[in-house]
């Protein structure tokens, strides 16, 4: 079975209502992970996951064309759509095959049930988005007139990545624009670095997609806009969507992708307890609820790691003993436990060394 992330950015931040319901059309047949909006950019990231992920990403498009309308739009980030990327991500061992199969299998859906115009970008197409969103772009891949309110779709497949923001008070907007400049593997800086400068409310920001994460993750990119820009023009740091456990940093805490993905099974074993019912399923549905709020909010430090670990793995081994386990939650519970365990440092390792080797017992039993 392969377990997909899809991670579509909406161009709507601002009215909550809308927001809840595309977040409402997506978490019926899927796994909502995360909903993440900026006024200032106009904009949302939804996170999404499991077996289901296609049609759950599909009924989140379907939604936001109904209700978006790109004509009165004003936000900071570029777009060319109401639903405007849509990017799926293999997780655990699926391969990458199967995301770019997935985004055409959706994209081509989009065109023919909405009549969005499609673009697929990244490994499911030929274009890059700025390629897409340039003032020259080319014609999209499904499709040939925008959609009078919705625009376009881009589609694609990609690795995980990140997104992250910085706020820069020292510097004016055209300071922070040399400084992305500058920051751009485009231009000779800090490899996978996708870089642009931004005026929001709170000033300059600086606003990267980190996609080489294992040569650049976010606390090198910080640690080089320290360096060029100084210390002190530096204000909060900000990651947007989700941030895989292994490439965190402080920010990355209560947006953990691997703790959000435990807490979502967490969510599914209480929805299925509900289903069967009876009062002792009643009461672990409960339980079941109350420790993915928990793990949703897992905090970046070794020992919140590890903990989040053992209790992925223990999740399985509780909803496999109530009888409510599924071939999607088993492996949504392993890639989490996994993907956090991978996140241990050496020194964690050591001093938890006892922990560490009953965990890895635990993963590498069939009977986890």
């Amino acid at each position: 079975m392969d377990l997909v992330e899809a991670v579509p950015n909406f161009s709507e931040g601002r009215r909550q209502e809308v927001l809840e319901a595309i977040s409402v059309a997506a978490a019926t047949p899927g796994h909502v992970l995360d909903l993440d909006p900026d006024p200032d950019h106009h904009r949302a990231v939804l996170t999404l996951a499991g077996g289901t992920v296609g049609q759950a990403a599909f009924a989140a498009v379907e939604r936001a064309v109904q209700l978006i309308d790109l004509g009165p739009h004003a936000g900071v980030h570029p777009r060319v759509g109401a639903a405007d990327v849509l990017p799926f991500v293999p997780l655990g061992a699926t391969p990458m095959e199967a995301c770019v199969r997935l985004a055409h299998e959706v994209g081509e859906l989009i065109w023919r049930e909405l009549r969005v115009p499609v673009y697929f970008y990244g490994q499911a197409g030929r274009h890059t988005l700025p390629q897409i969103r340039s003032a020259a772009p080319p014609p999209p891949d499904l499709g040939s007139a925008p959609h009078p309110t919705a625009g376009f779709a881009c589609v694609g497949a990609r690795p995980l990545l990140v997104a992250y923001n910085l706020l820069l008070p020292g510097l004016a907007v055209p300071e922070a624009a040399a400084l992305a400049r500058r920051l751009r593997a485009s231009s000779g800086g800090l490899p996978g670095v996708q870089a642009l400068a931004f005026g929001v409310t709170a000033g300059a920001q600086l606003s990267m997609n980190l996609t080489d994460l294992d040569a650049c993750p976010p606390a090198r990119a910080l640690a080089e806009v320290v360096g060029l820009a100084g210390e002190a023009a530096i204000g909060a740091d900000q990651v947007v969507g989700l941030c895989p456990a292994r490439y965190g940093l402080p920010a990355a805490g209560g947006r953990i992708l691997e703790a959000r993905l435990a807490a979502a099974a967490a969510r599914g074993g209480a929805r299925a307890c509900r289903a069967r019912g009876g009062e002792e399923l009643q009461l672990l549905a409960a339980r079941l609820e109350a420790e993915a709020a928990s793990l949703a909010a897992l905090d970046w430090s070794q020992g919140e790691l590890l903990g989040g670990a053992e209790r992925a793995a223990a999740l399985r081994r509780v909803l496999r003993a109530a009888g409510i386990e599924d071939p999607e939650l088993a492996l949504m519970l392993e890639v989490a436990a996994g993907g956090l365990r991978a996140a241990l440092s050496g020194p964690t390792l050591n001093r938890f060394r006892a922990r560490v080797e009953a965990l890895d017992r635990w993963l590498g039993s069939d009977e986890l």
